[in-house]
This record gives C-alpha cells, sequence and structure tokens, in this order.
C-alpha cells in the first residue's frame, strides 16, 4: 500500500503529478491513502507491495470534462476529496462516460464539492469589505480586506478583484492564503495570513447606507441568512446594525402605517380636476353607451392596462340587431382605439358584406378591452387571453350587450364563447348551432377571422375562409327568419 502525502491547499498540480505516478504504476484507489503534510508519512511511502501481475493501463483516459472538474473540487476542505478524485480517475480508464451518470455516488459527491467551492467563491466576491489604509506609492490607494472562506478559493477567486479593483493596490488576507495586487503583478500565497487591523471612514458609509435601504416591512430572516449567512456578519461593518434593526422591525412598521400619505405631485391633482370639470361637464349628456365607454377607458381590472396603449371599446349602432364579439383588440386596434380595423378586421368586413349583412348596421367589441402582447424584436406579437382576464372583461361585454339589446350575438372564437357563457368548448361542438340566450336573444359561434390568417397551409386557409362565410350567412338567414322585437 501506498501513503501520499500532499500539502492540501488548493494546488491542483500536487495532486495531478500524484495521481498519474500512482495511474501509471497501476496502483488501484484502493491501494493508497492520502494524508495531509503534518499527520506522518513520507511522499508516496511504501508501506506495502502491489500485487503481483498488476500492470500499468496501456492508454491513460483524462477528459477534459474531469480536469475542469477536479481543478474545482480540489479547492475543497473535504480531506476525502483526494481519494474521490483518484477513484474517478482510475474508473474513467473502463467507464468513458462515468461523468454523465449523476446518479452514480462518486459523481454526485463530485458535484456536490464543485457546488460548495463554487458557492463559497460567490460569497467572497459578495462580501469583502476593503479599508482603505495608508499607501506606499504615491498616486494610487491601498486597501486591505479579511475574509473567512470555508475552502482555499483565494487563488481562484483573485482575478474577479484584479479585474474589478484595477486602479487600486490591495491585499485580501484569508486563513487559507492570500491574494495582493500592485497595479502590475498578481501575488497570491497558499499560506495563512494574519487579519489586517482598522477602520476606516468608509465603514461609518456602509452602516449608514444598510440602515436606510433596510425596509422593516419585507423583513424575511431565514431568506436574509441563507443569502448572507451569519458567519460573513463579523467581518462586514453594516451586519453590527442587524440585531438592532430586526429587534425594532415591527415598531418601525407601526409608525409607518401611522404616518399620513404624502401629498401627491401638483400635476396630478390637475389632471385629476380636469377629469372631475369633464364629467360634470360632459355626463349629463353623455348616452348610456357612450358613459359606459368613458368608465371603460379607465378601467384597471386586470394587469393588462398596463401594457396596453388605451382600451379598445365596442363599435356600431346603439340599436345594433346583430353584435359581433372577438377575442381582443391586435396591434393596429390598440394604436388606433378602434376594434376589427386591422388584417382580421378586413376578412371580417369581406365575410359580412358577403354574407348580404350591413356592416354599418352591426356592433363590433371584443371579449377583452386591452390588446395583451409580448415583444420580439420591434414587434408586438398577439398572446391569448387567458381565463382569468377574460373573466374580468366579461362585466363590460354584458352591459354592452344590456344597453344594446340585439336579438343575435355571434361569438368569434372560442375566447368570445366563453366571456358569453362562461364554458370553454371547443369551437367544433357548437360551430353553427344557434344557442338560446336571455330575453329571446340567440347566440351563434363561428371561429375568429385570425385564426384563418394564422393558418399555415393555404389550402386549410381557404377552406377556413369559406366556412366562416358560409357560418355568417347562416347568421343572416337566422336573422331574416327572427320574428320582429315587439
Amino acid at each position: 500500500m501506498r501513503t501520499v502525502t500532499l500539502d492540501g491547499r488548493g494546488d491542483f498540480g500536487e495532486w495531478r503529478d500524484a495521481a498519474r505516478r500512482l495511474l501509471v504504476d497501476a496502483i488501484t484507489p484502493e491501494e493508497v491513502g492520502w494524508q495531509l503534510s503534518g499527520q506522518g508519512g513520507d511522499l508516496f511511502g511504501v508501506v506495502g507491495e502491489a500485487e503481483p501481475g498488476q500492470t500499468a493501463p496501456s492508454e491513460m483516459v483524462v477528459p477534459k470534462g474531469f480536469i475542469e472538474a477536479a481543478e474545482t473540487a480540489i479547492c475543497h476542505s473535504d480531506p476525502d476529496r483526494f481519494s474521490l478524485l483518484y477513484r474517478i480517475l482510475w474508473r474513467l480508464q473502463g467507464e468513458r462516460n462515468l461523468l454523465h451518470v449523476t446518479s452514480d455516488a462518486d459523481v454526485s459527491q463530485l458535484v456536490r464539492l464543485i457546488k460548495n467551492v463554487r458557492r463559497d467563491s460567490h460569497k467572497m466576491k459578495a462580501f469583502v469589505r476593503f479599508r482603505e489604509v495608508e499607501a506606499v506609492q504615491a498616486g494610487r490607494r491601498r486597501f486591505v480586506a479579511w475574509f473567512e472562506p470555508e475552502h482555499f478559493i483565494v487563488s481562484r477567486t483573485a482575478g474577479f478583484f484584479q479585474r474589478r479593483f484595477t486602479d487600486m493596490d490591495w491585499l485580501i488576507a484569508t486563513p487559507k492564503g492570500s491574494a495582493a495586487w500592485n497595479g502590475e503583478m498578481l501575488k497570491t500565497s497558499r499560506e495563512p495570513a494574519g487579519r489586517p487591523e482598522g477602520e476606516d471612514e468608509t465603514d461609518e458609509l456602509w452602516r449608514t447606507y444598510f440602515a436606510n435601504i433596510f425596509n422593516p416591512a419585507r423583513v424575511k430572516i431565514r431568506a436574509m441568512q441563507s443569502e448572507m449567512p451569519k458567519k460573513y456578519w463579523k467581518n462586514m461593518p453594516e451586519a453590527s446594525l442587524i440585531p438592532d434593526l430586526i429587534a425594532g422591525a415591527e415598531r418601525r412598521v407601526a409608525e409607518m402605517a401611522a404616518r399620513q400619505a404624502s401629498q401627491p405631485p401638483a400635476f396630478h391633482e390637475r389632471l385629476q380636476a380636469h377629469w372631475r370639470g369633464r364629467d360634470e361637464e360632459e355626463a349629463p349628456d353623455l348616452s348610456p353607451l357612450e358613459r359606459l365607454r368613458e368608465e371603460a377607458a379607465q378601467c384597471t381590472r386586470c394587469p393588462l392596462h398596463c401594457q396596453a396603449t388605451q382600451t379598445v371599446f365596442g363599435e356600431g349602432p346603439a340599436d345594433a340587431e346583430i353584435l359581433f364579439v372577438g377575442e381582443q383588440p391586435g396591434d393596429t386596434e390598440d394604436l388606433a382605439g378602434r376594434p376589427f380595423i386591422g388584417p382580421a378586421g378586413r376578412v371580417f368586413d369581406e365575410a359580412v358584406e358577403a354574407a348580404g349583412i350591413d356592416r354599418t348596421q352591426v356592433y363590433v367589441t371584443n371579449a377583452v378591452k386591452h390588446f395583451k402582447y409580448e415583444r420580439r424584436g420591434k414587434r408586438r406579437i398577439h398572446m391569448r387571453p387567458d381565463a382569468g382576464e377574460v373573466a374580468h372583461c366579461r362585466w363590460w361585454v354584458a352591459k354592452e350587450i344590456e344597453i344594446i339589446r340585439p336579438r343575435i350575438v355571434v361569438a368569434l372564437g372560442a375566447t368570445a364563447y366563453l366571456s358569453l357563457t362562461g364554458e370553454s368548448r371547443p369551437i367544433a361542438e357548437v360551430r353553427g348551432m344557434p344557442i338560446p340566450m336571455q330575453e329571446d336573444r340567440m347566440l351563434l359561434v363561428t371561429t375568429h377571422p385570425a385564426a384563418i390568417l394564422r393558418m399555415p397551409a393555404e389550402d386549410l386557409k381557404a377552406r377556413s375562409l369559406e366556412a366562416f362565410r358560409s357560418d355568417l350567412q347562416g347568421v343572416r338567414r337566422l336573422f331574416d327568419t327572427l320574428p320582429a322585437p315587439s
């Protein structure tokens, strides 16, 4: 059996050289004992002889992925990391895809070590606090910092600080090594360093900043300690305030609630006065439909109003006998503030005219009054409203029907059908079938012209357009057969 003694301070090279020699000598992982300096034994001290008949591998396999993983894992402080890495290296000679088997116990342990090292490196970048000391070189400021990492990460993290703070001289000291930059050369050491003493004016600045951004109404102690564990607090000047800030959080929240709300900006009051004056002057002359339109223009029932340009209300005669309900305004409608004037609106107009229906005598509206979309570059791409957004807008559609009192309501698509009935059903199940509504009103369902335009195949698009025109001819026939309103 062989005993290998390593310094064990994150130096990948010393482990690599030792593992290479063991692999060449065909020493199995079970025949190797790894220890740290000071634990006794000599480097490659031979405690027992290898079994006869063992030979070196004819071809060493060292995947690039393993080298990168080992360079990170060797920085971990787990004393078993050396044996783990050599065991995986030995198995890779016969199991070429071992690193891809995430369920393997050795691979799983390697991934854990890598994650811990990377997390420790991230914490070092986040929680190092520099203090200014007397400069050695004229014209350059000098700073020192103390940090206590869990693992040997100073050398692998030093490059980040060199790139970030290249215009100043600095030293980061830790129990697991140090790093220094003088404007020309980055020096790292794996020897333990002593803690620099002293404070500077920025300590108080950190405390003032932290106290002012601390929000007592959003205190989540467990989440805070997860992101900023208590072991780092002693090296951060602002952390001394945390216990008192947490203890007084409840009292500060009560004080905030008791304060009077601040006055809105002057322009806000002028806008409100303008709208109040407009309501007082114009409201008496508005028809019920126009009054509803004015109310809908201020609608904030769902978040869609935040992104849309404006509310797109219905349009048409207040006594229309046929009312069409679409899904939502498109990009063109959102900009113009009028329904059914975009590409789908042109398909709709042509089909209505072909069916012998007077377009100027019908009322058109949408189940959802604001344009829902996602941005792709400079384009705004239509997104289908969800059931919650449709539910928020059902009140407006119901009021439009209540005021206009049409004899026939036509649902253009599944979203319109959901808005009118509260049911979610495939269009094919209800298409072209007269459905009784309240007050002897009839509901007919067909597809939405926008859905026809989005069909990829031209032959399918042509058949769908013909079916849509046929449905509108059915609307006209039903209109002609319904008795005149009393």
